[in-house]
């Protein structure tokens, strides 16, 4: 029987190869989920890339915090930041959803989050955010970020 804390760890993630939005159960990642359309492995253990098509639902329908990284190719610290998010994906993989958004191919959600400066991170709750952090920080500044949410 599952616990209450692992009932609610589900998230919803685009496909990274075919972008069909799936529902999936973070105490599972560990077990490599896939998807249901075209049978590719769900990666929970970096990154999760959002559009402006998929962020809205994958945010209103994540059960544990979300931090999203906005940022943009061209960006020096976002490049400083990519690897920090990358560990991060590992290290809270079935805990906390680590996704990013690419600011110029997706102005529309940039627009709505007033993202003036990047990188800008923001963690999300319960489809709401509650932490935002512009500028570059080191690892314990986004741990702090994802600690104050799961609070």
């Amino acid at each position: 029987m599952d616990s209450p804390t692992t009932q609610e760890r589900k998230v919803t993630v685009a496909c990274p190869f075919c972008g069909r939005l799936n529902r999936v159960d973070l105490a599972r990642a560990a077990d490599h989920p896939k998807c249901g359309e075209c049978g590719r492995p769900i990666l929970l253990d970096r990154p999760l890339a959002l559009s402006d098509a998929s962020f809205e639902r994958v945010i209103a329908d994540a059960q544990v915090p979300v931090l999203v990284d906005f940022y943009a190719d061209w960006c020096g610290p976002c490049k400083m930041v990519a690897p920090i998010m990358d560990e991060l994906a590992r290290s809270r993989m079935g805990s906390v959803l680590i996704a990013k958004l690419d600011t110029d191919r997706n102005q529309q959600t940039a627009q709505r989050f007033q993202i003036a400066s990047i990188p800008t991170v923001m963690v999300f709750r319960d489809g709401k955010p509650v932490a935002k952090q512009v500028g570059a920080l080191p690892r314990p500044g986004y741990e702090q970020l994802i600690d104050k949410a799961m609070q």
